[in-house]
């Protein structure tokens, strides 16, 4: 049994120093030092030794796995570092390889569309004002010729906190505190965030208006339809398409809906535009004598136009988005497009 020893021993440190990885280390210390193992089971058949041999043959078999042990912790050590080496060196940094650039953030789209705005109109002598974004129903209905029973309430589903404050669904509502503070002439834009219950590839329940207004003496809709098409051709250029279509609003008389030829389709028809060729880009209109009065200015005196437009849909049509919804899922992938 003592050759047997010998020879596992031989086997078993020649296992140690062929193996290559530490997989192959570990499989040989199963097949030798295993439950089944090899000197193992050579220790369970001591049992065929006279009574006087075991202990002599127990302390040799101890003495051979304590030595495999160390050979095996010594074998672990070394496969370690050697793994750790070829490691480092496939990730090693070629230091002649040009630098990568950090990527760098862009403005918005939205963000650069009501920038080119504001300076299209201050060109025209517009002043940019702001207001609350919680706003009182007075401001955002009551002041606007919407009283509580007017059915236009219906024509948008708000965000209501409680009976008289709410999440504003125009900046309108900017048009009325600016003129309670300030005597004609007023010349202004108000842009900003709105909030209505809406949601699909043209609307969403947050969006951004410009609000525009003007009061002085003698203004009238040729001077509103003037200022529009020309803002009109500044922002899509001079080939851009424009109608006026009749409409409605509380606080306008008369009112129209102003499109612009679908840049998407090119006005053949698609379903960003409903198969009409056309996208409705705001709305207008005179401001109704009433809205005027509850500013205390006098509608004999003075007259005034306002207008009100989506800046996501004129994203839209300046950059040919087709879903409302991309300018608001923060893709860098679709982000990135419109740096400047």
């Amino acid at each position: 049994m003592q050759e047997k020893l010998a020879e596992i021993r031989a086997q078993a440190l020649d296992s140690a120093k062929q193996a290559a990885t530490v997989q192959e280390l570990t499989n040989a210390k199963v097949r030798f030092l295993g439950k089944k193992g090899e000197l193992t089971q050579l220790l369970r058949s001591m049992g065929q030794l006279p009574p006087e041999e075991r202990p002599v043959f127990g302390k040799l078999v101890n003495e051979v796995r304590d030595e495999l042990e160390e050979a095996w912790a010594e074998r672990e050590r070394e496969l370690f570092r050697l793994e750790e080496e070829r490691r480092l060196a496939g990730e090693a940094l070629d230091w002649t390889l040009p630098g990568r650039k950090p990527l760098r953030g862009t403005l918005h789209p939205i963000t650069q569309v009501i920038n080119e705005a504001k300076a299209i109109f201050t060109g025209m002598g517009y002043e940019v004002v702001e207001g609350p974004e919680v706003e009182w129903d007075y401001y955002n209905f009551e002041a606007l010729n919407i009283p509580p029973d007017h059915p236009a309430r219906d024509m948008q589903d708000t965000f209501f906190f409680s009976e008289q404050l709410l999440l504003r669904s125009q900046t309108s509502s900017v048009q009325i505190r600016t003129m309670e503070h300030r005597k004609p002439p007023v010349r202004i834009i108000a842009p900003g965030k709105v909030y209505r219950a809406d949601a699909d590839v043209t609307h969403s329940p947050m969006f951004h208006q410009i609000e525009g207004l003007v009061v002085d003496e003698g203004i009238t809709f040729a001077d509103l339809k003037g200022t529009l098409q020309l803002f009109i051709e500044r922002m899509f250029g001079p080939e851009a398409k424009a109608r006026f279509r009749p409409s409605y609003f509380p606080f306008t008389e008369p009112s129209a809906e102003v499109d612009i030829s679908c840049i998407i389709c090119g006005g053949t028809g698609c379903r960003v535009c409903k198969d009409t060729g056309w996208l409705e880009i705001l709305g207008c209109g005179m401001v109704d004598p009433r809205v005027l009065k509850i500013v205390n200015y006098d509608p004999d005196v003075v007259s005034g136009f306002a207008f009100g437009m989506g800046v996501e849909r004129i994203a839209m049509l300046r950059y040919g988005i087709n879903d409302i919804r991309l300018l608001f899922e923060n893709d860098v992938r679709f982000l990135k497009q419109f740096a400047r």
